[in-house]
């Protein structure tokens, strides 16, 4: 048996979710060109042996745990104090199980046209990198997989992308490699600094966040260093504008791999590295990304209105669900970051489908632009109705995944973010806006003569998308056994960033952080009691 709270089990599947795809992608590269399906085969188990374990990760978590588990930790550096320590707790586990998932889905359902074999290389390349970055809990080996991500991202949009692949591809890399520099230099800097508290140079995540005392100054200038990365790769405004340029010129796979996964990096890196590493930094800094978060969820929105290639809508509707995440992260409530964790499921699930879709009208069509598609619910009702159902996931419509995330956001950052949260409500009303009068120019009405011959949705391509749509309907109608494992996490986290901030000087800041506070709920518990007592006897 795997200890699931151990250092060590009896089986390293942490380390194994990074090896397999690593392994893979260099056996895909060693077989013939002339054999194209051999590399295809070789893809295909590796990624769905990849997702198999992700999904016994998922059934051997231990709901009643708020810790890291199944702990693999080995000395790799021993000079620099730096270290292979991978751990998941409830913030990170459904990520893992989003990024083993994913990608057998793409590799099985989306074809590259060309260059299969490289691409199919770069694909579980790119999935080593993701799982890594979500396993990592050491500051040094979380900056490796954060780099790694780029590579095959790189190449996936300049090789196999659209008209405008090699612009899109520089400015995504150059963006994000900016960002990355500042975290290095923040992160190398932190390891530094907290050898003073702790005897010894280390970069180990939790060792310096429980061990480490930074003076206030000190700490909010590295949580800067680590949030400017994090802001790029989200993107937060108004460092996005490689966002639309990415997505749009990505292939289809690289597109939902983009939305379902990458993109969570940003938002993981802030509640792993930022609020837990600097918890009164993230707390002094607040104001400052709230304000961004509520920009660039009514900007995103509006943008999203605008546009006219209908990949670029959905391009910038990320712009703004991403928002809400950043929103929920620093209200600072259990309630707000819950849901921001689950959300950030919910939008790679939901986002990641609408790029599968315009991905499949671009093939069928040769065309994303609005104007030039109209009438195809006549031609093809059940590729409309598959389409609706996303749409309205994305909308947030109750009963369906995106609906409790958005929900559990806006209810936890009214305490501790009123008016921002006010008004990223109007994101809301406008995500309905643009994605309904979307669906609306290119479904309704009367097809013309280019749309009459509009393919109706395929047998495998049902197959791909069923995934996509249980996990939409049973995530919306019985959320209990994600919030069961992602709640007992962030709880610890709230409790910590309580704790190790000027917070705590408000009477009231276990109310406002989500916590019971027992000396004041005694006082009430008394009061009600004395209260009852003379209403008896009146």
């Amino acid at each position: 048996m795997l200890a699931a709270g151990g250092a060590a089990g009896a089986f390293p599947i942490l380390s194994a979710l990074i090896y397999v795809p690593i392994v893979g992608a260099i056996c895909v590269l060693l077989t013939k060109r002339s054999r194209p399906e051999f590399a295809k085969l070789i893809a295909l188990l590796v990624s769905v042996t990849t997702a198999a374990m992700s999904i016994w990760l998922l059934a051997s978590f231990d709901t009643g745990d708020d810790g890291f588990q199944f702990v693999s930790q080995h000395t790799w550096i021993k000079q620099w104090g730096i270290g292979w320590h991978l751990g998941v707790d409830g913030i990170s586990l459904f990520m893992v199980v989003l990024t083993g998932l994913l990608f057998p889905i793409v590799i099985a359902g989306i074809d590259p046209h060309h260059d299969e074999k490289p691409y199919l290389a770069w694909m579980l390349m790119l999935q080593a990198g993701v799982m890594g970055s979500f396993l990592s809990l050491d500051l040094f080996l979380f900056f490796i997989f954060f780099e790694i991500v780029l590579v095959p991202m790189y190449f996936l949009i300049g090789g196999w992308g659209y008209e405008g692949r090699e612009y899109a591809a520089t400015k995504f890399f150059i963006y994000t490699m900016l960002g990355s520099a500042f975290m290095l230099v923040g992160l190398v800097t932190t390891a530094w600094i907290a050898s003073d508290d702790l005897g010894r140079v280390t970069f180990d995540l939790v060792d310096i966040a429980e061990g480490a005392d930074f003076a206030t100054s000190t700490g909010r200038w590295l949580f800067f260093a680590f949030a400017i990365a994090f802001a790029v790769k989200v993107p937060l405004f108004p460092l996005h504008t490689w966002l639309p340029d990415a997505h749009t010129q990505a292939p289809t796979a690289g597109s939902v791999v983009l939305a379902g996964v990458m993109l969570k990096l940003g938002t993981y890196g802030f509640l792993r590295f930022g609020l837990y590493l600097f918890p009164e930094a993230s707390v002094w800094s607040r104001e400052v990304f709230l304000t961004l978060a509520v920009i660039g969820i009514i900007y995103g929105a509006l943008a999203a209105t605008m546009q006219k290639d209908l990949k670029r809508l959905v391009a910038y509707s990320s712009v703004a669900h991403l928002g809400f995440i950043v929103l929920g992260t620093f209200a600072f409530t259990s309630q707000a970051i819950t849901g921001s964790v689950l959300q950030m499921v919910n939008h790679g699930v939901s986002t990641g489908a609408l790029f599968l879709f315009v991905g499949w009208i671009y093939e069928r069509r040769k065309t994303r632009q609005i104007a030039e598609l109209n009438g195809l619910q006549q031609i093809a009702p059940i590729f409309a109705a598959g389409f609706l159902v996303v749409m309205l996931s994305s909308i947030g419509v109750p009963g369906l995944n995106g609906f409790i995330g958005e929900y559990l956001i806006l209810i936890g950052s009214f305490t501790t973010a009123r008016w921002w949260t006010v008004v990223a409500t109007a994101g809301v009303i406008l995500a309905a806006l643009y994605l309904l009068w979307a669906y609306q120019r290119v479904f309704h009405g009367t097809p013309d003569e280019d749309n009459k011959s509009f393919p109706e949705l395929r047998f495998k391509e049902g197959l791909v998308l069923l995934p996509f749509l249980v996990a939409i309907v049973f995530t919306g109608v019985y959320p209990k056994p994600l919030l069961d494992r992602i709640e007992p996490s962030v709880e610890r986290l709230v409790t910590h960033v309580a704790a190790n901030s000027d917070i705590d000087a408000d009477p009231d800041y276990t109310t406002q952080f989500g916590m019971p506070d027992d000396s004041h709920d005694d006082e009430e518990g008394s009061d009600n009691e004395s209260n009852d007592d003379e209403e008896g006897e009146g």
